[in-house]
C-alpha cells in the first residue's frame, strides 16, 4: 500500500533553479494548473527567505512571459505611495530608494530584483506592459475585516483592468480558508475567520487559484527547525528525498491511503514577524486540509535569509 510520502515523491516535479533569471523549464508543469485563472495567489509560509522569494519571482515570470498575466499585486505596502508603480511603468526614479521607504516585507534585495525585472520586461515590450497593481486601500479595524478588504481590492483591480493577476503575499491570506485558523504566538489566542483566499474562491470559483510555498528548515535570520511531526510540512519534507524543492499538483487523483493524509484536517507552519523558534509549533495555520487550502504546493527543504537592498542608485533595469 502506497504511503502519502511515497505518492508525493512519485507525483511531484523537482525544481532545480536557484536564481530568478534561470530558465523556466522546471516550473512549466505549473502552467496548465493556473493558466485559466483570473487571479493566481502565491502564499509563502514565511516572507523572510531568499528561496521562497526566488520561487515566487520565477512563478511571476512564468505567468507574465508565457501565460499572459499582466498585473502583480505585492502584498504589504502601497506601490503608488512609494513611486514603484510609476517606476515599473516609466522607469522614473530609483527603486532601491523607494523600497528603502517601504514596510519591512519589501525592503529586500529580492523585491528589488522583481520590480527591476518588471521594468526590464516593459522596456522589451512597451506595447504589452506588466504593472504593479494599485487596488483601493484596505480600510479595516480587525483582521477578519482586513481579509475581506484584501479580497475586495484584488477582485476590484482584476475587474477594473481586465488583467490576469498574480498576487504574492502571505499564506495566511492566500490559502482557501472557509474559515481557517491562524496561531502566530504562544501568548496570543488563535483567530478563526474566512480569509482573502476563501472569499475569492467563493466569488470566482476556479477563476481563483492558490499556490502554497512551504518550507522545512533553515534560517530566517534565526534558526528555523524542522517542522513538528504533526504538521503536514513534515510529510512534505519526508517526500523531498535529495531534492532541494519540488512542485506538487494537489488536483491529481489520490488513492485512499493518501487521501486520508492530504485531505485530512492538519496544521502547516506560518512564520511571521513575531516568530520564536523556541515555540515553533505555536506558529501555524489550521482548520482544514492541504488540498483544501491549495491547488498546488511548491515545497522547499532549506532556506536562507533574504538579502539587503543594494546601496547607491539602481536606475537601469
Amino acid at each position: 500500500m502506497q504511503t502519502a510520502t511515497e505518492w508525493i515523491r512519485e507525483n511531484s516535479r523537482a525544481l532545480t533553479a536557484r536564481k530568478p533569471d534561470e530558465p523556466l523549464d522546471d516550473l512549466r508543469p505549473l502552467a496548465p494548473l493556473v493558466r485559466d485563472a483570473r487571479i493566481v495567489a502565491l502564499g509563502a509560509a514565511t516572507r523572510q527567505t531568499r528561496e521562497l522569494s526566488v520561487t515566487a519571482h520565477r512563478i511571476v515570470r512564468l505567468l507574465v512571459e508565457e501565460e499572459g498575466f499582466r498585473s502583480v499585486v505585492l502584498e504589504g505596502d502601497d506601490p503608488g505611495r512609494l513611486g514603484l508603480a510609476a517606476y515599473v511603468a516609466t522607469g522614473a526614479g530609483d527603486p532601491a530608494a523607494m523600497l528603502a521607504e517601504a514596510r519591512a516585507f519589501w525592503r529586500t534585495a529580492e523585491i528589488h530584483d522583481l520590480v527591476r525585472w518588471m521594468r526590464s520586461h516593459n522596456e522589451r515590450h512597451p506595447d504589452d506592459p506588466v504593472r504593479l497593481a494599485e487596488p483601493p486601500a484596505a480600510q479595516a479595524s480587525a483582521l477578519a475585516e482586513a481579509e475581506r478588504a484584501l479580497a475586495d481590492g484584488a477582485a476590484w483591480w482584476q475587474r477594473h483592468t481586465g488583467d490576469k493577476v498574480v498576487y504574492w503575499g502571505g499564506m495566511a491570506h492566500t490559502a482557501i480558508g472557509n474559515p481557517r485558523t491562524v496561531s502566530v504566538s504562544p501568548s496570543a489566542p488563535p483567530q478563526t475567520h474566512q480569509n482573502m483566499g476563501g472569499y475569492l474562491r467563493e466569488r470566482m470559483g476556479t477563476g481563483f487559484r492558490s499556490i502554497g510555498l512551504t518550507v522545512a528548515h533553515g534560517s530566517i535570520g534565526q534558526a528555523l527547525p524542522a517542522p513538528h511531526p504533526d504538521f503536514v510540512d513534515s510529510t512534505l519534507s519526508a517526500a523531498a528525498g535529495n531534492r532541494r524543492a519540488y512542485l506538487l499538483d494537489l488536483a491529481l487523483p489520490r488513492p485512499e491511503p493518501v487521501r486520508r493524509v492530504l485531505d485530512a484536517p492538519t496544521r502547516t507552519r506560518l512564520i511571521g514577524p513575531s516568530y520564536d523558534p523556541r515555540h515553533d509549533d505555536s506558529h501555524h495555520m489550521s482548520g482544514t486540509s492541504l488540498t483544501t487550502w491549495f491547488d498546488a504546493v511548491v515545497h522547499t527543504e532549506e532556506v536562507t535569509p533574504q538579502g539587503p537592498l543594494p546601496q547607491g542608485p539602481t536606475l537601469a533595469a
